[in-house]
C-alpha cells in the first residue's frame, strides 16, 4: 500500500543521513503513519505480540548460550548451574522456556485469525505463505531447543522424532537409517547429536527473524485485511498506525504479559514434563513420551496412523497443506462473518485441533486412538474437502459496501449496493 512520505528531517544530521541511508524514513513512513484499516480489532495485535517475544526470546537465548555447556555429560548440570548459581539465572531459564509457550500460544491465535478472516486470499498470499514458513521454522527451532536439557524427556523425544527419518526405508532401502546416523553423529543419540541441535537452535531464531522481516514487507505491499474482508475505499477509512494502533497494540501486549508473568513466576513448570528433571539415561525409557503442548496436535495425527511411513507423511502434510490454503478455499468472500454455513465448519476445525492437543497428551489406545482418528480425518477434510467444496455452493451474506458502512451501518457516500466479489 503505497502512500506518501511525510517524514521532516529535525536536524542537519537528520537530513544528512536521510539523503545517503533513510532507515529513519523508512521507519516513520512503515510503523508510524501507515495508512491502516481503522475497523481492526484485538486479534490483530497478536503480530505485535509475536514480534516483541521473538526479540525477547532471542535476548533470553543469547545470554542463557553463554552459561550452557552443549555436552552429554555436562548439559543437564549446566542447566541446573544456571539456575541455581548464575544471577537471575532462573528468571532467564523460566523465561525462556515459558517464552516458548507464550510464543506458539501468540502464534496459534494469530493463524486462525488469518483463516478465521481469509488474510491468505488475494492478494495476500506471500504474506500467508510467509507466515507458515515462520510457524514451521518455529516448531523445528522448539524442538531443537527442548532437546537442550537432555533430561528424560528431552532424549527420548529427540530419539523418536528423529527415528521418524527411518521410515524412508520404505521407499529407498537403507536410506532412512543412514539419514537417521547422520544427523545423530553416530550410531545412537549423543553427544554429536547434542552439538548439532544447539548449533542449529541458536541459528534458527536469526532466520525466523529474517522471514518476519519479509512477512511485515509482504504486509505492507497490499496493507491489512481487516474484519469486513473487504478493501479500502479512501483514505478516510484508515488511521495512521501511530498512535491508534500502537496504542492499542501495546495495551494488548501489557494484557499477554500479564498472562505470561502468571505462568513464569507461580507456574513455569506447569506446562513442561517433571521427567525432565531426571537426567537422561539411554537405557531406560520413560512409560509415556509426551512432547510439548504446542506439538501435540501433530503428535497426535502421527499415532493416528497405524503404518510409520503414512504417519510420517500425514504429520508433514498436516503442516505443508497450510501453504496451499489460499488456492484451496474458493469462496469469493474472505471474512467467515459473512460465510454463514462456512463458519460451522470453522468452529469445528477448531474443536478438531485443540481435542487433537488433548488426544495427543494421552496414551494411543481405545477411544483415545479411535477419537485420535475422526479427528485427523476432519483436520485433513477441513482443508481438502470442507475449504474447496463449501465455497462453491455456499450462498454468503450481503456484504458491506465499504469499511465505514461494515462498522457505522450506513456509507459515507452513496454508492451501488452490489455484492462484492473478492477476488
Amino acid at each position: 500500500m503505497a502512500h506518501p512520505s511525510t517524514y521532516q528531517p529535525r536536524s542537519g544530521a537528520e537530513k544528512w543521513l536521510d539523503e545517503r541511508l533513510p532507515v529513519a524514513r523508512l521507519m516513520h513512513d512503515q510503523f508510524m503513519t501507515f495508512p491502516t484499516p481503522r475497523n481492526l480489532n484485538y486479534w490483530w495485535t497478536f503480530g505485535g505480540i509475536l514480534t516483541f517475544i521473538l526479540v525477547a526470546q532471542i535476548v533470553t537465548g543469547v545470554v542463557l548460550a553463554m552459561h550452557y555447556i552443549p555436552a552429554e555429560d555436562r548439559a543437564f548440570d549446566s542447566i541446573e548451574h544456571i539456575m541455581r548459581d548464575v544471577n537471575w539465572g532462573w528468571l532467564l531459564r523460566y523465561s525462556h522456556a515459558v517464552g516458548a509457550s507464550m510464543f506458539f500460544l501468540a502464534a496459534y491465535i494469530h493463524t486462525f485469525r488469518g483463516l478465521y478472516y481469509g488474510s491468505y486470499k488475494a492478494p495476500r498470499e506471500v504474506l500467508w505463505i510467509l507466515g507458515v514458513l515462520i510457524l514451521l521454522l518455529m516448531i523445528a527451532t522448539a524442538f531443537m531447543g527442548y532437546s537442550l536439557p537432555w533430561g528424560q524427556m528431552s532424549f527420548w523425544a529427540v530419539t523418536v522424532i528423529t527415528n521418524l527419518f527411518s521410515s524412508l526405508d520404505a521407499i529407498v532401502p537403507g536410506l532412512g537409517t543412514t539419514l537417521v546416523q547422520w544427523i545423530w553423529g553416530g550410531f545412537a543419540v549423543g553427544g554429536p547429536t547434542l552439538n548439532r541441535l544447539y548449533s542449529l537452535h541458536y541459528l534458527f531464531p536469526f532466520i525466523i527473524a529474517g522471514v518476519v522481516v519479509l512477512h511485515i514487507w509482504a504486509l505492507h505491499v497490499p496493507g491489512n485485511n481487516n474484519p469486513a474482508g473487504i478493501e479500502v475505499k479512501s483514505p478516510k477509512e484508515t488511521v495512521p498506525f501511530h498512535p491508534y494502533y500502537s496504542i492499542k497494540d501495546g495495551f494488548a501486549l501489557l494484557m499477554f504479559l500479564l498472562l505470561f508473568g502468571v505462568f513464569l513466576f507461580f507456574a513455569p513448570n506447569l506446562l513442561g514434563h517433571a521427567d525432565n528433571y531426571i537426567p537422561a539415561n539411554p537405557l531406560q525409557t520413560p512409560p509415556h513420551i509426551v512432547p510439548e503442548w504446542y506439538f501435540l496436535p501433530f503428535y497426535a495425527i502421527l499415532r493416528a496412523v497405524p503404518d510409520k511411513l503414512l504417519g510420517v507423511i500425514a504429520l508433514v502434510s498436516s503442516i505443508v497443506v497450510l501453504f496451499f490454503v489460499p488456492w484451496l478455499d474458493t469462496s469469493k468472500v474472505r471474512s467467515t462473518s459473512y460465510r454463514p454455513v462456512y463458519r460451522w465448519f470453522f468452529w469445528a476445525f477448531v474443536v478438531t485441533c485443540i481435542a487433537l492437543g488433548y488426544l495427543g497428551s494421552q496414551a494411543p489406545e481405545g477411544w483415545y486412538l479411535f477419537f485420535g482418528r475422526v479427528f485427523t480425518i476432519y483436520y485433513f477434510a477441513f482443508f481438502l474437502v470442507v475449504m474447496p467444496v463449501v465455497g462453491k455452493f455456499e450462498r454468503p451474506r450481503r456484504l458491506p459496501g465499504s469499511i465505514t458502512e461494515a462498522v457505522l451501518g450506513h456509507a459515507e457516500q452513496p454508492r451501488s449496493r452490489k455484492r462484492e466479489a473478492v477476488a
